[in-house]
């Protein structure tokens, strides 16, 4: 975790596990930031003068030098955030597979294509293609520090925008280790570059003059970063994180089912964006359900050691977060299946599991990011599918059911941005698929075709093939080509 020491313009970082200083990093100011933009502005011109090959050359060395020192990266990953080596290990491993698929398919993408011109513009011949916006600013979050920015990061570059990358305070390593990467290989091409610092550096990001802004966060940054964008209109994409769902059917799998649930609800001690923080069971598995899932998580341990299941709470605010959202459950008249406000021992939360609880108290309404998983019966998947609906956000869900239409079914009345049937978190690894939320969960997207296409700018072009027999482009059109041109307008158009 990091934390302001006295210096002003230093952030002091430290191991969330055993409170030993790691690094400090320095606060960029504004004129830092500027300065940092302004390099990238220079670095754009020649990047996006690249074919596409050629970018994609240099991203497949970027990628294989992450790839060919992922202990290292993970080590420090652990050393920033205190998750699992196995998890920092998969979150990088995860974070390369959606940078080699941008290097690879940007061109294919991205290039110009011809398009139909219709009727009234038959003389026409018409094309789009998708042009880089120029400097991408990205704002990246703490809890999976390299592979969420990496998603807005990757795909901004593999669309031929220079990225200023601004890490969460929590992990400045890791953003400055992703920059230091490139420079071995580009040293003289600052495409990729870092500038480390808090809620101040992110805000002067904002106003920096860029051409985009990707952030990764909570909704009410969110919502601060839009209005610092909104003084230069600056695109944006926000995801904002999530109040994530699983509905289990009466015909589920329930043992697949309960592993789900843990690994969603508890992996990376529940800082997961679209992890699990709900389940919805129908009530006729309800209870068989409830002990399955309860024996499994009892099993679960967190700990300092490597090899443990999951590490602490990263941040030091998130315990409170967590105990006040057990507390409010319990005095609610909630039922403590495993745990209870007592699991809360910070840095380390063990896993909580919560039966019964009220549709209006915070562990349901308000993102919990910590190990607590809430279980609540339903009467079937109409009922499940309305409270899982009953949010503000929509970023993704599961489905387990044992029919595969059924579950489609119910995957496509979800409001959400993805969704895994019989399994969660299922499109994390696919690197062709977009990701991205709704409503509170914010919106614009990263990964696949669409994210090449969300840091891109679409041009249209048009080219006269030959003058056409009936001008209307004329500012005195004749009154034979106006007669003519409405017959054939109400032959179209004027007929149901």
């Amino acid at each position: 975790m990091t934390s302001l020491v006295e210096h002003p313009r230093r952030l002091h970082v430290v191991d969330p596990i055993t409170g030993e200083s790691r690094a400090d990093y320095p606060i960029a100011d504004e004129a830092a930031v500027r300065a940092a933009v302004e390099q990238a502005r220079d670095a754009a011109g020649w990047w996006a003068g690249l074919d596409a090959r050629q970018r994609r050359r240099h991203l497949v060395a970027y990628k294989a030098l992450v790839a060919s020192r992922i202990d290292e990266l993970a080590e420090l990953i652990r050393g920033e955030t205190g998750k699992t080596v196995a998890g920092a290990q998969l979150e990088v491993m995860l974070a390369v597979e959606h940078l080699d698929w941008a290097a690879r398919h940007a061109r294919r993408v991205l290039k110009r294509r011809a398009v139909p011109s219709g009727l009234l513009a038959f003389n026409q011949a018409s094309s789009v293609e998708y042009m880089p916006y120029g400097v991408v600013g990205v704002i990246g979050p703490w809890n999976y520090p390299v592979y969420t920015p990496m998603g807005a990061i990757s795909h901004a570059l593999a669309a031929g925008n220079a990225v200023v990358f601004k890490p969460s305070e929590f992990t400045p390593g890791v953003g400055v280790w992703l920059a230091q990467r490139w420079s071995e290989l580009l040293p003289d091409r600052p495409v990729l570059q870092v500038v480390t610092g808090d809620g101040t550096t992110g805000a002067a990001l904002c106003r920096a003059a860029v051409d985009k802004i990707a952030f990764t966060g909570s909704a009410a940054t969110g919502r601060a970063v839009m209005t610092a964008c909104a003084e230069r209109l600056t695109p944006v994409v926000i995801e904002g994180g999530g109040k994530d769902a699983l509905i289990v059917t009466a015909d589920a799998d329930l043992d697949a089912a309960a592993r789900a649930a843990v690994f969603g609800g508890l992996g990376n001690a529940g800082q997961t964006c679209a992890g699990v923080e709900r389940v919805y069971v129908d009530q006729a598995v309800y209870e068989p359900f409830v002990a399955k899932l309860a024996e499994l998580v009892r099993q679960v341990r967190p700990g300092a050691e490597p090899e443990a299941a999951y590490g602490p709470m990263s941040t030091p605010m998130q315990p409170g977060i967590v105990l006040s959202h057990i507390t409010d459950a319990i005095d609610r008249g909630a039922r403590a299946v495993v745990g209870d406000a007592s699991s809360v021992r910070p840095p380390f939360v063990e896993p909580v599991l919560l039966t019964d609880v009220p549709e209006d108290s915070a562990a349901v309404t308000d993102e919990t990011f910590g190990p607590v998983l809430v279980v609540n019966p339903v009467t079937g998947a109409d009922e499940a599918l309305r409270r899982t609906n009953a949010t503000s956000y929509g970023l993704s869900g599961a489905i387990f059911t044992r029919h595969r239409r059924r579950g489609l079914a119910l995957a496509a009345r979800l409001r959400a941005g993805a969704v895994s049937v019989n399994s969660v978190l299922g499109y994390a690894g696919v690197p062709s698929l977009p990701f991205g939320g709704v409503g509170d969960s914010g919106f614009g997207r990263v990964h696949g075709a669409d994210g090449l296409r969300e840091f891109s700018r679409p041009m249209s072009v048009t080219w006269q093939r030959f003058r056409p027999p009936i001008d209307l482009m004329t500012l005195r059109p004749t009154a034979s080509a106006m007669r003519h041109s409405l017959a054939m307008f109400k032959w179209r158009h004027g007929r149901p």
